[in-house]
Formats: structure tokens, sequence, C-alpha cells
């Protein structure tokens, strides 16, 4: 083993330490850890930078815009409105109208905003009808994540993969060909969703407490309770409740802490560190969400009373229209006749989703003028840097090293072996950290693998993403899951309990239909 491959698996051990102690954010550490590859001539400047212009990237960071457009429309809260009961109803028959709606939605918009809308729409529709929101919150997560495997579009990872791919000389992938797979695994996974999870969730656990709700009733009519879910940007992370005065920043007062299952309130949250993903109930004015509603200190800013659309009928069904557009425009540009008569120009999606960022901001579908507070900065920083972190697996050698041990070790039992094993570790790494970090370290190794066994590599891009996806046994790997833990008041072993069983579903039918779909060896 080369000086240079030591090099890399010492420093990745560490970044990966990082990533799971959350010692920074997932971006820095990785840029940190390309960075160092840089300086000891492991990377060259250029091969550094080369995540930072590439279109997958660029594409993530205009759907963010996209997804933002879309949720100013209103269009999608009035959709779950419909979907909902108007009376009391059975979790399964709950599950059965919104369920199917939510994953379709996701296959074609940021997971984040989505969940965003309808966690608290349905938190106050199970208040009204007497329903435990815990039977709700988590199946709105997992089914965004299941949507999101359907299409291209439907995960950053997707992305992100897709640009590894195409950088390494293969063609990538069409807007709807994960869908192949992805399809099955999210109507089974609705099924399990459906039918076992209200077995497995836990009853509601109430979040009103006496102090609150004394302190509400002193308020009077002047205050409403707000409940936030702090983002990665807020500024108190890592601080003391009592070293940081929330009332004089905000114009809010701070009543209640939210984390994993457990509630702080008044005194005995003095002590405690604001936490990303920490949910907090304040009692604050209308001045509170005019001002911070938007902001992206918040991942979620809900109150009680549901906010209206924040554009017209026109642009709303114009920014519908758009979107439509572009996953209509991008399918029909990857067809082979389209492709063969425009040569080496591409109808991709980078192509139409830049047309479609513009002329939402042209027509004010979102506000131009604070277009960077709807991107998730880190994400695209961490996407960046995992492609040169990515390069770095394969020029040391390290890449080569770990697939040529895996191979050895399950010789005997084929390449569909070494599917399982892919799918484990990415997965494992994806639940630990971020899905697009565990996609990036699985990526050179997978390809290697491949090359080892003179099988095609398709099989494997494949399962890194439905692997990478499949966050579903912890709230720390994917975004959705950390906003509906607080919201909803679940515990760590919520997740496990409810998550594993989804997360051996995803498995074995992709080890089933994976090689099936994109055989080892086409013939």
């Amino acid at each position: 083993m080369s000086f240079d491959c030591l090099v890399v698996i010492v420093v990745l051990v560490i970044a990966i330490g990082a990533l799971i102690r959350e010692c920074m954010r997932p971006g820095l550490i990785l840029l940190t850890a390309s960075i160092v590859f840089m300086c000891l001539g492991i990377l060259t400047p250029s091969e550094m930078l080369e995540g930072f212009s590439n279109k997958g990237m660029i594409t993530v960071a205009l759907l963010f815009l996209v997804s933002e457009g879309v949720r100013r429309s209103g269009l999608l809260g009035g959709l779950i409105e419909r979907l909902l009961p108007k009376g009391r109803a059975g979790v399964r028959r709950v599950h059965f109208r919104m369920l199917p709606a939510v994953s379709f939605i996701s296959a074609f918009l940021n997971n984040t905003p989505v969940v965003v809308i309808f966690a608290p729409m349905i938190k106050r529709w199970a208040e009204r009808h007497g329903q435990a929101a815990t039977k709700f919150l988590i199946p709105l997560s997992y089914a965004t994540i299941l949507g999101g495997m359907c299409t291209l579009i439907g995960t950053s990872t997707n992305l992100v993969v897709n640009g590894m791919v195409t950088d390494s000389g293969f063609d990538g992938f069409s807007m709807f060909e994960l869908g192949k797979v992805g399809l099955i695994i999210a109507v089974v996974g609705l099924l399990y969703i459906t039918f076992v999870s209200p077995l497995l969730l836990p009853q509601d656990r109430s979040d009103r407490q006496p102090e609150e709700l004394s302190l509400e009733q002193e308020a009077g009519g002047k205050l409403r309770r707000v409940e936030v879910v702090l983002g990665a940007r807020f500024p108190a992370i890592g601080k003391k409740v009592r070293d940081f005065d929330f009332p004089k920043k905000y114009g809010a007062l701070l009543v209640e802490i939210r984390r994993a299952g457990q509630t702080f309130i008044m005194h005995d949250m003095r002590s405690e560190r604001f936490r990303e993903g920490d949910t907090l109930v304040l009692l604050a004015d209308q001045a509170f969400m005019s001002n911070w509603g938007d902001s992206s200190f918040f991942l979620m800013v809900s109150s009680a009373e549901e906010k209206g659309a924040s554009l017209g009928r026109f642009k709303a069904w114009l920014a519908v229209v758009l979107v439509v557009l572009m996953v209509a425009g991008a399918t029909i540009g990857e067809l082979p006749s389209v492709k063969a008569a425009l040569g080496s120009f591409r109808l991709d999606m980078f192509f139409f989703v830049c047309i479609t960022t513009a002329l939402m901001a042209v027509s004010g579908i979102f506000p131009a003028r604070k277009y960077t507070k709807f991107v998730s900065w880190d994400i695209l920083v961490t996407i960046a840097a995992a492609f040169a972190v990515s390069k770095a697996m394969q020029n040391s050698g390290m890449a080569d090293a770990v697939a040529g041990w895996a191979v050895g070790l399950t010789d005997s039992l084929g390449p569909t072996a070494l599917l399982v094993v892919v799918y484990v570790i990415t997965n494992l790494f994806t639940e630990l950290m971020t899905n697009n970090a565990a996609a990036a370290l699985a990526f050179p190794i997978s390809l290697s693998m491949a090359q080892a066994l003179g099988a095609s590599p398709m099989p494997f891009f494949v399962t890194i993403c439905i692997a990478a996806s499949a966050s579903f046994s912890t709230p720390i790997g994917y975004q959705t899951n950390l906003i509906v833990q607080g919201v909803g008041g679940y515990r760590f072993a919520d997740f496990v309990r409810v998550g594993l069983p989804l997360n051996i579903i995803c498995l074995l039918l992709s080890a089933l239909f994976v090689p099936l779909i994109w055989p080892f060896f086409p013939v």
C-alpha cells in the first residue's frame, strides 16, 4: 500500500469521525480534507475545484430556487388540505390519501420544503380531530425520501452520483431511469408505512406544559404560539440559552425547547445549548413571522394560524407550469432521437433548470433580491468537496486497494454479494453523517470493484443512489427526519424501530431487482 493511500485513509477516518461527531458543518469538513489532499500533492488545484463547476452541483443550487418558487405558490398547502379528511379518520385511511401524493411531489421537488409545508398542517389537523400526530409525521418524512428515489432530480444525491458517473466517462441517468427500481421500492415502502408503521409508531406525547399555558394566558391576545426548527446557520448554535438574549434578538419569548423526545422548559433550559434541529416553542407577535418567516436561520417557522399563499393566482399556477415544462423538456431531451439530432448540444436538466430559474426570478415568483437565502450553501460545498475527495481516493490508489480486498473476500459469492456490501456501507455512512458524503466515499470504491470484476458499473451506481437516500433509521441522516423529530417529539429509538425494517426492505429489493434491470454482464 502506497504512502498516498495510507494518507487518504487516515484523513478520511478523521473526516468521518468529525462528520459523526458534528465537529463542524459537513461541507467545511470535506473541504478541509480536500485541501489537505491538495497540499500533499494527491490532488491538483484544478482537481480540487472541479466540483464547484460540476453541472450536478449547480443544478442542485438552482433547484433550491425552483422549490422555493413552488413553495410560495401556496398550491402545496391547498393540496394537503384537500387530501386530509374533513373529520376524524383512521390512520391507515389518512396514509392512503396522503402518502402517495407526497411521494409524487417529492420526486420533482426538494424534500425539505415539502415537509416544512406539510408537517405543521398535518399536526394541526391531528390536534383538531383528536389524533396522534406522531402517527403521521415520520411517515411524511419517509414518503418524501421514497419519492425522491424515483427521479434524477428527486434528491441531490442522485444528481451528485450522476455527475460522478458522467465525469468518469459513462452515460448519466435519464430523468426516470432510477424509477425502474425506485418505483418498486416506493410502492412496497408505502405499503409498509401504511399497514405496519401505525403499530410501531408511538402515541402522541403532549407538548403543552402548565408553565407555557400560563404564559399564553398572561400574554392574552397579543402573542401567539410559534414553533421554529433551528437550522445550521442559527447564530447561537452551541451557545447556552442563558448566554443568548433571544427576546432582544428576535422579539419573541422562548418558553420551551424540544429535542429527541425531551422537553426543556423555563429554568430547566437555561443551561442547555442550542443545537441544530432543536424545536423552539415561542410566544411571538405577527412581526416575528413577517421578519423571520423566510430566515435561513430556521428550517421551519409555523404558527397556529396557517400562512396563506404569498403569490397571486396567476403566478402560483405559472410556477407549477414552469416546473412541469422543465421536467417534460429534460425528459424529451434525453430521448435518443433528440440527442442524435442535436449532437453535442444537450437539452438536459441543467439546461431547463437554468431557464426555469431565470423565468421565476424575472416574473417575481421568488424574491430575486433575497435569492441567496433560499440556497443551502453547506450542501453545495459538501457536494463540491465530495467530488474532490472521491478523486483523491482514485488518485491515491485507495479505491483500488479497498475494492481488491472486497472482491477477494466475496469472490466465491458473486457480484450480487458485492452489491450488498456497497449498499450496507453506503447506507451506514448516510445514517451517521450525510447522504452526499456517503455517496462520494462509496462511488470510487464501487467503480474499482466493477473494473476488477470486468462488470458493468451501473448496478453499483444505482445501488449507491438508493442506499444513500434510504435514511430511515436515524433522525440525523436526512434533514426531513430532523424536522419531524422536533415537531412530533420523537425519540431516537422511534426512528430505529420504524425505520430499520424499511432499510432492510430497501436492501432486499435493491439486491433482487437492480441486477435484473442493470445486468452486471450485459449481452
